[in-house]
């Protein structure tokens, strides 16, 4: 038997750039230390490195999917009934939902290294929440994820 997979699956990886900057955060670290001799600034490079990499991949581990009936957005778990329309937003509109067109009330999956991102609402009337906001690199095919799968 195999299992069928997810319509939609995203990891919303950090930037290459964030790993450079995690070891710049170990240099860092071996500098401050380099006045208590060469162990310690290995373990300062080693250290920082670590703990600053695994900051970035913990941050950019986070997840979308499509599965069975539910949208899951990194903690959260959300019937497809309870949502409404998607609206793919492009770079400017992603930018003005995530700052003076936002809703407090709302589920903002935000990553600012993503520029483009998905509003889907919520129609369920016991849900205070307006809409979901997803950073997303592929908003057309969470979009159409969600079509299909609802449709089905």
């Amino acid at each position: 038997m195999q299992l069928s997979a997810a319509p939609y699956e995203e990891r919303l990886t950090a930037p290459r750039t964030w790993w450079l900057i995690s070891f710049l955060v170990g240099v860092s670290m071996a500098l401050i230390l380099l006045p208590f001799g060469t162990l310690p600034m290995l373990g300062g490079l080693a250290g920082g490195t670590a703990v600053a990499a695994v900051a970035a991949s913990s941050y950019g581990s986070v997840r979308i999917r499509v599965v069975g009936d539910a949208l899951i957005a990194g903690e959260a778990k959300i019937p497809l009934a309870a949502l409404g329309e998607a609206e793919i937003l492009d770079a400017e509109e992603t930018r003005a939902w995530r700052t003076h067109k936002a809703d407090p009330r709302a589920f903002m999956l935000l990553r600012a290294y993503i520029p483009t991102a998905l509003r889907v609402e919520v129609t369920d009337p016991e849900d205070p929440t307006p809409y979901l906001y997803l950073s997303t690199r592929e908003p057309e095919r969470l979009a159409e994820a969600l079509r299909n799968t609802k449709s089905a």
